[in-house]
């Protein structure tokens, strides 16, 4: 009875003690909830209490949000829409990642200055994975460390900077030149993305590796040749893809639409052509640099200490760094010519005055040499506007590495980032009828505006911060001088003076997606044509 009654007693007992457990547990998680929602809600940070970006609604099981970065649309359009309806900053969902997209320019400013570190990191995607050597290319590196920097730090001193520019100037001269006295010989109806490609491409090869691949003088053979620059088109549309895998890690052997599969082939193309380069380049070097941008590379790299290279084989550093630049270098090239172009084409009258400061400060019985460019004012204006309304690159990816707040929000360590280049120059407090080609407005109201992104955040079709684009000063020249060295070299109309169709691509740069078949008429003395000298 009393061994009963003591039995009771104790199960009463651990029975208490076991509900006591349960309720301050129950109690313990409850409080957990609370606070987590409440700092969801505020921010958590020391006391703010700043909301976290309103979510878009819908989005699609599993992968949310994923569709918008998909086709037939351009990115950047559709995000722009949802910014008229959630506003500039707002968040959405890449099947397990938070991503929250900024729209104007204070946010990304603050990106690009307070918190210019805490932003610099970019997703790890699996396109920087298995085209980009492992993220040995340092446009994709994830971390600001002393390879991001020494990588940096050489192609700024030894390939991008204003002394080793000047020394290319013949080179740069030689090249535009030769491409037109081809396009005379040529005449009549041509398509002007491939001549712009072309000619841009063969300059680039020229200074990162030695060898020109396209037209007279080509140092490949042609089918060689095609099938190179075939791979670094596909390259670069691969390279703006967000695939399954980058969403949903653990479903990526789906490999939905084949995606992965493409960029492993097209990668095998372009690490073979770059192997080839280095070998030839060992091969002929012999301990001396020969001027090209892989010779450099490989005198550098001889003097590097192997903790710099953070496990990185010294040739496949060689070989990432030189595809850096040649399809930074190139494409964004390529991408702002065209539009620049298509927009002149669009606006006849501009194109006009174009033509007429040319013939003012040139006139007809001189070539264009690059030591002209600073007398031509309008024509650097037309630059601007181009850029400003079809940059080559639309999206700039980043991935928060700790809590930060923009703008008024909180956005929380691991969150990708999105800055909407296409939106933040369209904003109507900023630009005077933003959706018209004025380039005016470069020389009256925005006149001390530039586009290096060091000062004037309404405008950065180069990006920001440190890891702003190195190469914007070579960009900007060839550009400039490419494109005004065609139109002092042609008159030029589309066919039936049809309008051109501004369509552009899904990709890393935003490519004109139709074809630019244009008319071309010698202006200048056919004496003018026949050298490829600048002189």
């Amino acid at each position: 009875m009393e061994v009963e009654a003591m039995a009771e007693l104790t199960w009463n007992n651990n029975q208490t003690t076991v509900l006591m457990g349960l309720s301050i547990l129950v109690a313990i998680i409850l409080f957990r909830l609370v606070m987590k929602r409440v700092t969801n809600n505020t921010g958590g940070v020391k006391g703010r209490r700043n909301p976290k970006p309103p979510m878009v609604g819908g989005g699609w099981p599993l992968i949310r949000h994923l569709p918008l970065f998909g086709g037939p649309e351009p990115p950047h359009l559709k995000l722009s829409a949802l910014a008229d309806k959630y506003g500039p900053i707002f968040s959405i969902q890449l099947g397990t990642h938070s991503a929250v997209v900024i729209n104007n320019w204070e946010a990304a400013k603050q990106c690009f200055t307070t918190h210019d570190i805490a932003v610099f990191p970019r997703p790890k995607l699996l396109s920087g994975k298995l085209m980009g050597y492992n993220y040995a290319m340092f446009i994709f590196s994830p971390y600001y460390n002393s390879y991001w920097r020494k990588m940096r730090k050489i192609t700024t001193l030894d390939l991008l900077s204003n002394r080793r520019l000047k020394l290319l100037r013949q080179v740069r001269e030689s090249e535009v030149n030769r491409a037109i006295k081809e396009l005379y010989q040529l005449g009549g109806r041509v398509e002007m993305k491939q001549w712009f490609g072309d000619l841009i491409m063969n300059l680039v090869l020229l200074i990162v590796g030695g060898k020109r691949y396209f037209g007279a003088g080509a140092m490949v053979e042609e089918e060689e040749a095609q099938r190179c620059q075939k791979a670094m088109e596909e390259s670069l549309r691969l390279l703006g893809m967000y695939v399954l895998g980058d969403a949903i890690p653990y479903l990526g052997w789906l490999d939905v639409g084949g995606h992965v599969k493409a960029m492993k082939r097209t990668f095998k193309v372009l690490d073979g052509m770059l192997t080839q380069w280095l070998e030839e380049h060992k091969k002929n070097r012999a301990g001396k640099n020969n001027g090209d941008f892989m010779d450099v590379m490989l005198s550098v790299l001889e003097e590097t200490d192997n903790d710099i290279l953070h496990g990185f084989h010294r040739d496949t550093v060689i070989k990432a760094t030189c595809l850096t630049m040649v399809l930074g270098a190139s494409e964004t090239s390529i991408v702002a010519v065209v539009w620049a172009l298509s927009l002149l084409l669009n606006n006849r009258d501009t194109l006009r005055k174009v033509q007429e400061e040319l013939d003012t400060h040139i006139g007809r019985d001189a070539k264009l040499q690059e030591s002209d460019m600073e007398k031509l004012v309008y024509l650097e204006a037309v630059v601007k506007e181009a850029m400003r309304l079809f940059g080559a690159g639309s999206l700039i990816s980043r991935e928060a590495a700790e809590d930060i707040d923009v703008d008024g929000f909180h956005i929380k360590k691991g969150t990708w980032l999105f800055i909407n280049l296409w939106k933040i120059h369209r904003d109507e407090r900023v630009w005077d009828e933003p959706l018209k080609f004025k380039p005016e407005r470069f020389l009256t109201t925005h006149k001390n505006f530039d586009v290096k992104g060091g000062q004037q955040f309404e405008l950065i079709p180069f990006g920001g911060g440190r890891r702003i684009c190195p190469g914007l000063w070579f960009g900007l020249q060839l550009v400039e001088f490419v494109l005004g060295g065609l139109l002092h070299a042609f008159d030029i109309w589309t066919p039936e003076d049809a309008a051109v169709d501004m369509t552009g691509t899904i990709g890393m740069t935003n490519m004109k997606a139709t074809p630019l078949e244009v008319f071309i008429k010698p202006r200048l003395s056919p004496m003018l044509y026949e050298s490829t000298s600048p002189y």
